[in-house]
């Protein structure tokens, strides 16, 4: 049994900017809890998060670490999480374990793209928040100017509940102390503001202290959970990770005022799938059947995969049977672990609130349920989390021959630990494309592939799906006639072809008449045609919105084969394609970017350069924008390098497919004059 129970337990997801010292901060609260005796250096390589050897060499967090410790008689589950923007799926996904989402704000760089969508993000999922201010002691920083910023952006909810004092050495609590001074002035002014915060969602209490009595901190603790829960209040902490300022008050503040799982926010789940299916919400209760959300799945070529749980009802002991999300085959779980980093630490049982791991259990997958329950009807999470789509993508192809499968296994693997990563095969095109958040995100990945499974690919940027239709009507003959000593062969085929609406695909009409071409070889004829329509005529790629037409034709009774009649009709359309104003076809996405209105601009002007045009623009408070516009494809290969740039990355981007259109003329021609004919010959 564990030494706690479930309203002793704190879970912190700790989340935000890159460089804003969430490691550091994360080896300052295991140190001064005393799990470590040593503080670890991110510069070092010897943290208890940083432990994979790639967060080592680039000196950042590459995916969600967990931790934990006791403090206060409490005990806090701590998930340090990446903070580069290529990484913030990695981010996302650990949202539904925790009841607080602790968004951490870089003194000196202010608020950015990462921490906006953060708080976005925890507030949809209506999860208490908590700021936490670092580098503090920095020289020549205006803090009370960055609380307004904050006040700005998120409201006026943002309130410090502790204060720097002596610029940034040291820092005293406002919430349980009046008394004393800080850098913001008068201690008892900050502790005001908050109680006329939080008596807010309590009228009786309110009233009390509008009488004049004094409301004292027990007094305040309920409302100040509903406060958090609600989203009235949004506490701002202020650290320095590296000097040790604050932390001791930051761990007053976790293990004392932040939610435990019996007063968060339980998680929305649904019970049935389609229409029929019901909200359930979870409840922390040890004798009820077990609902375990998997929200980290990690393909460890040496320890295995790991599922990593958080439990929102019933428990799990080492024995217990369970099924994962619909699958009728449930598995025993074998061991029972809770994670520290990169070490495992053995449990006998796991508790409601608790967060713990299990190894070794294929069939587990990210945002799976498991439970161990025979109800038929499937329990699954509501969906709430934006990850932002995968649009930066690289073709790849096994450096060896005899290695796809092992590549594909590998690609799938990593696929599987995190939603912002996007497998996808092009059968038109012949390419496997491996498309992620960035030109990082994806090296990375190759690294992974590499060090760990030693599985080496190439990679290129990967093609446009071009198409090819036409522009007019047009008729095509071709007579194929073969003698070679013995059996000949004949066919000979006219066509009509007309262009099709855009979408419409492709139709094959017999208009034969008084039996010109058996019907015995009307199949042949369109195997022909749908030779080239799969392999271009022009340019060599896919034809599309074409109608075909066979009017007429001869046969010949002995040398007529079906092979003659595949080759007259696949040669009978690129005649009629040759004179029906062919042309190519580019796809046209919506992009949608949103930036700090700064740099809007530039980002219009940038659209309109790359032919795009601009469908309009909306604000979004505070001081961003977002643009909407209609872009080619071929124009975008490189635009998360290009926007990261361009915004120093506070900007990020959507888009999804729109239609197709003609490409301009000199493009054309570029790709026709790339194309050798003999491929559609061939």
């Amino acid at each position: 049994m564990p030494h706690y129970t479930t309203k002793d337990i704190c879970n912190i997801a700790l989340v935000g900017q890159g460089s804003s010292g969430k490691t550091t901060l994360t080896e300052a609260l295991l140190h001064k809890a005393g799990v470590i005796s040593t503080l670890g250096k991110v510069e070092s390589g010897n943290t208890v998060c940083d432990f994979d050897p790639l967060e080592k060499e680039y000196q950042h967090s590459l995916s969600a670490s967990l931790v934990h410790f006791d403090y206060n008689k409490t005990h806090i589950n701590l998930i340090d999480t990446p903070g580069y923007p290529d990484f913030i799926g990695h981010s996302l996904k650990v949202l539904p374990a925790v009841e607080t989402v602790a968004v951490m704000v870089n003194a000196q760089s202010g608020i950015d793209m990462i921490t906006r969508r953060m708080m976005e993000q925890a507030t949809k999922q209506k999860q208490c928040r908590l700021l936490i201010i670092n580098k503090i002691d920095v020289p020549e920083i205006n803090l009370p100017k960055l609380v307004a910023d904050i006040k700005a952006a998120f409201g006026d909810e943002c309130l410090p509940i502790n204060l720097p004092a002596e610029k940034g050495q040291k820092v005293v609590d406002c919430f349980f102390n009046t008394s004393g001074t800080s850098d913001f002035g008068p201690v008892s002014d900050a502790h005001t503001k908050i109680i006329d915060q939080v008596v807010e969602v309590d009228e009786e209490l309110m009233e009390k202290y509008l009488g004049g009595v004094e409301v004292t901190p027990d007094q305040l603790h309920e409302p100040f959970e509903k406060a958090l829960r609600e989203g009235h209040l949004v506490p701002i902490c202020f650290v320095s990770a590296k000097t040790g300022a604050g932390v001791p008050e930051l761990l007053n503040v976790l293990s004392r005022l932040m939610p435990n799982p019996l007063e968060g926010n339980p998680l929305p789940l649904l019970k049935g799938t389609g229409e029929a299916a019901t909200p359930l919400f979870a409840k922390p209760d040890t004798s009820l059947h077990l609902i375990a959300h998997v929200f980290k799945v990690t393909a460890d070529p040496f320890v295995g995969k790991l599922g990593v749980f958080r439990i929102h009802q019933g428990t799990v002991t080492k024995d217990s049977q369970l099924f994962i999300g619909e699958t009728r085959k449930s598995f025993k779980v074998g061991h029972l672990f809770k994670l520290q980093g990169k070490q495992q630490v053995e449990l006998d049982q796991g508790i409601p609130g608790d967060i713990c791991t299990v190894a070794k259990i294929d069939a587990i997958y990210l945002d799976g349920i498991l439970h161990d329950s025979h109800d038929e009807d499937a329990i699954h999470l509501q969906p709430t989390a934006d990850f932002p789509a995968p649009m930066y993508g690289l073709a790849v192809l096994p450096k060896r021959q005899g290695d796809e499968q092992k590549v594909s296994i590998t690609m799938h693997k990593l696929v599987a630990e995190d939603p912002c990563l996007k497998l996808e095969h092009n059968a038109s095109l012949n390419q496997t494309v491996l498309r992620g958040l960035g030109e990082f995100h994806l090296r990375v990945i190759m690294e992974k592939m590499q060090k760990y499974y030693n599985v080496e690919v190439e990679t290129k940027p990967p093609k446009i799906p071009y198409r090819e239709t036409i522009g007019a009507n047009a008729e095509g003959h071709h007579r194929h006639k073969k003698q070679t000593g013995g059996a000949g062969q004949f066919g000979e085929v006219y066509l009509r072809v007309a262009p099709q609406p855009r979408g419409a695909g492709f139709e094959f009409e017999n208009a034969i008449v008084g039996g010109a071409i058996p019907g015995v070889y009307l199949p042949a004829i369109q195997k022909g045609v749908q030779q080239v329509l799969e392999a271009g005529a022009i340019a060599g790629y896919p034809l599309q919105d074409v109608k075909v037409t066979v009017y007429d034709g001869k046969y010949h009774p002995v040398d007529s084969k079906e092979i003659a009649f595949v080759s007259a009709g696949k040669k009978a359309f690129l005649d009629a394609i040759k004179k029906a104003k062919p042309m190519v076809l580019e796809p046209i996405v919506t992009v949608e970017v949103t930036t700090p209105d700064d740099f809007m601009g530039t980002i219009t002007g940038d659209l309109s350069s790359k032919r795009g045009r601009i469908q309009g623009t909306d604000m979004r408070p505070p001081n961003m924008v977002s643009v909407k516009a209609e872009v080619p494809l071929s124009e975008l290969s490189n635009y998360q390098t290009v926007l990261k740039s361009a915004t120093g990355g506070q900007g990020f981007f959507t888009m999804e497919f729109s239609h197709y259109e003609p490409v301009p003329h000199n493009i054309q021609q570029q790709l026709m004059a790339e194309f050798k004919p003999s491929e559609a010959e061939e």
